[in-house]
């Protein structure tokens, strides 16, 4: 997030490109229109320079310890009594993904990881429906009989 220039940012796709993350790759995720609106907000009030949030210093983007903060004394606001980091983000990202429906391949993707193993861990929390075992071709052609 700290490593984020608003050209990463595209509106009309809906994605964010996001760099050099962990292990070095760069993935494009896809951007909620929620969180598009919320962000063009941001930016139009608060013009940043080139990273997406600015830090203290001219042209200088925020560090990790400066979100952290700004979670922490926002978190102090909510009613929220879980304890919750910034990996939280990450979590509940990965975890309400297979929770809609989306297949863990896929989701392998989306946050970086270089194994699904790392993946599967996030389902042990995810409330996924459950769905019966059937045949393929009973679902294939719209339940014909």
């Amino acid at each position: 997030m700290v490593n984020l220039k608003t050209a990463d940012i595209d509106f009309e796709r809906k994605t964010i490109h996001i760099r050099q993350s962990k292990y070095k790759k760069d993935r494009i995720v896809p951007l909620s229109e929620y969180m598009a609106r919320g962000l063009q907000k941001y930016i139009s009030a608060e013009p940043p320079h080139s990273w997406l949030l600015n830090g203290k210093e001219p042209d200088g983007c925020y560090s990790v310890r400066g979100i952290s903060w700004v979670m922490r004394e926002t978190l102090k606001k909510t009613s929220i009594s879980k304890e919750v980091n910034l990996h939280s983000l990450r979590q509940a990202y990965a975890t309400h993904l297979p929770e809609e429906g989306l297949n863990i391949v896929t989701l392998k993707e989306l946050p970086g990881h270089a194994e699904i193993t790392t993946t599967m861990i996030y389902l042990h929390v995810a409330q996924c429906l459950l769905i019966k075992p059937h045949s393929p071709l009973d679902t294939m052609y719209g339940n014909r009989k």
